[in-house]
């Protein structure tokens, strides 16, 4: 009664608590409480990938010279115009002939870099570091890598932490490929999990929505703590009159 009422209620009712024990204690076929460690265990690693992988890259490709840099960033753009579902059946007969299908690795391994993350990287690197930094780096006698991590990354934390939350946020919500790659496993995701509450000949709808609200809280919170992040890095990497 509650969901057809007019406005909607914004509180939760008197048996919130009731439909939270049901979702997370009761259902036998739904192990919610898994599926969201697996969904974190899986975004966090994701998460620190893309931040170093994708901070490495940048880096290269916007302070290093070599021959067939501006190719290979051209690359990398290009696959962004590429969608996910074109290389789904591909991934698919990859992860099965390594043996990874039905197990984590198959969602964590090819999300450990994105080009999104490269070219965000690269861009913001361009105008927040230096040449002439770099260069007096070097003449001190700094290696790559310790310029990459004593000058880059301090310069860039606060894009570091937008990326960071986006890809949080984007593997956290990951839906189609652990379907594909997890669906009937014993490893599921939050996103899969909350799907088999909605599936079924009979749907109980007061779980449905609080398993959502469960699944959707943790991403609630990141989203507050670091939102002030959020803004910081976008006007930093504006484009300053």
């Amino acid at each position: 009664a509650d969901l057809a009422e007019i406005p909607p209620k914004v509180v939760p009712g008197s048996h919130f608590f009731t439909n939270l024990h049901e979702v997370l204690v009761d259902r036998d076929d739904v192990n919610l409480v898994e599926a969201l460690g697996n969904s974190f265990v899986v975004s966090s690693i994701v998460t620190v990938s893309v931040l170093f992988f994708c901070s490495l890259a940048g880096f290269a490709f916007a302070k290093l010279r070599f021959r067939g840099r501006n190719a290979l960033m051209v690359v990398v753009v290009l696959t962004l115009t590429v969608p996910n579902q074109l290389g789904v059946v591909a991934l698919y007969i990859v992860m099965g002939k390594i043996g990874w299908n039905g197990t984590l690795l198959a969602v964590i391994v090819p999300g450990l870099v994105t080009a999104f993350g490269v070219f965000y990287m690269r861009q913001f690197i361009l105008e927040a570091v230096p040449d002439e930094l770099v260069e007096a780096a070097r003449v001190d006698g700094a290696t790559t890598m310790r310029i990459y991590w004593s000058v880059v990354l301090p310069a860039i934390r606060s894009a570091l932490a937008v990326l960071g939350l986006l890809t949080f946020v984007a593997t956290w919500n990951d839906f189609q490929w652990p379907l594909i790659t997890l669906g009937g496993s014993d490893y599921p995701t939050s996103m899969i999990a909350l799907s088999d509450l909605a599936s079924g000949n009979y749907v109980i709808y007061r779980q449905v929505l609080a398993g959502a609200f469960v699944v959707t809280l943790p991403l609630i919170v990141t989203l507050i703590i670091g939102g002030r992040l959020i803004v910081r890095g976008i006007m930093e990497g504006a484009v300053k009159q």
